[in-house]
């Protein structure tokens, strides 16, 4: 039987010094002085010519992906000035598509209803990017072949890199947060402060 003072020890063994958190802070903190902050800016420049066309930004994301979609629509609506949409917003049309249509079709199926066209971005927040074959986010491939056929422009190319395999999925989830808040604060799109730098 382990003794609850000898698994500390343990587990401080396994971890070394300051543990599990300094370890994945370390991995993050690598994470961001890799990102290729080229690509960032274009990724900018990209979201600041389809507002000033009056196109739409349709943000897609699954899992925490999904979330951070929501999370990011609201940014880009009320920071940035951006007409954005994520379909798992509405989650009537959601599962109703699913259930009629199936999931490897929803997000496509929500796109045709949006009306996509050429004007538009398309946002997506994935880990993996899909893969028809494995059986993968089926419904991201379906929507950007979609939204490609439209002439729809994509953005998703800003890639994390995966310093501890381990850990792909959560950091990159996280990482998808910094980068939206980037943007939305970014010279080139912020329109409007946010509630508590307007206090200031």
């Amino acid at each position: 039987m382990i003794r609850r003072g000898q698994l500390m020890t343990y587990m401080d063994g396994l971890c070394g010094p300051g543990g599990f958190a300094q370890e994945y802070l370390t991995e993050a903190v690598r994470i961001i002085q890799q990102l290729d902050t080229d690509a960032i800016e274009r990724a900018v420049g990209l979201l600041a010519e389809t507002r000033k066309r009056g196109g739409r930004l349709f943000v897609l994301g699954v899992g925490g992906g999904a979330a951070n979609a929501s999370h990011a629509v609201n940014d880009f609506r009320k920071l940035a000035g951006f007409e954005a949409y994520t379909p798992t917003d509405n989650v009537s049309e959601l599962t109703a598509r699913i259930n009629d249509e199936g999931w490897p079709a929803a997000f496509e199926g929500w796109l045709r209803g949006s009306r996509v066209t050429a004007d538009d971005l398309l946002l997506v927040f994935s880990v993996g990017g899909g893969d028809l074959e494995r059986g993968v986010s089926p419904n991201l491939v379906h929507a950007l072949r979609y939204g490609r056929e439209r002439g729809a422009r994509i953005l998703g190319g800003i890639v994390v890199p995966p310093v501890n395999p381990a850990r792909i999925t959560p950091h990159t989830e996280a990482m998808q947060a910094v980068l939206w808040h980037l943007m939305v604060t970014h010279p080139r799109l912020k329109t409007a402060p946010a509630r508590w730098e307007s206090l200031q």
